[in-house]
């Protein structure tokens, strides 16, 4: 009964935590799909932003660095707050993904 209770308890930890990087890398590429949306028409504004709540206990920061003079690096890391205190450590980090952005026209 033990090692089967033992697999079971592996299994489960293992679904965990797959659904928690799976969860990460939705929000991640849906902030990203939002930053370049708004970049279109706000090129000029700062896409930072330092642990913003995604959904439930998933906390987002956005790093944004000049790549060029018409061009900028975005990198998001996402992650899921485990003790609570509504700071993404970097322990807590389950995803980053970077694009670029580029300005598009005169915004």
């Amino acid at each position: 009964m033990v090692p089967i209770l033992k697999g079971l308890t592996s299994a489960h930890l293992g679904t965990v935590i797959i659904e928690r990087k799976s969860r990460s890398l939705i929000l991640a590429q849906a902030k990203l799909d939002e930053i370049k949306a708004r970049s279109v028409y706000h090129y000029s504004n700062s896409f930072a932003e330092t642990n913003t709540s995604l959904d439930g206990s998933y906390l987002g920061s956005v790093t944004d660095v000049s790549a060029g003079s018409n061009l900028r690096t975005i990198t998001v890391s996402v992650g899921f707050d485990l003790d609570g205190d509504s700071i993404l450590d970097s322990d807590e980090i389950e995803m980053i993904m970077s694009t670029y952005v580029a300005k598009r026209w005169g915004t």
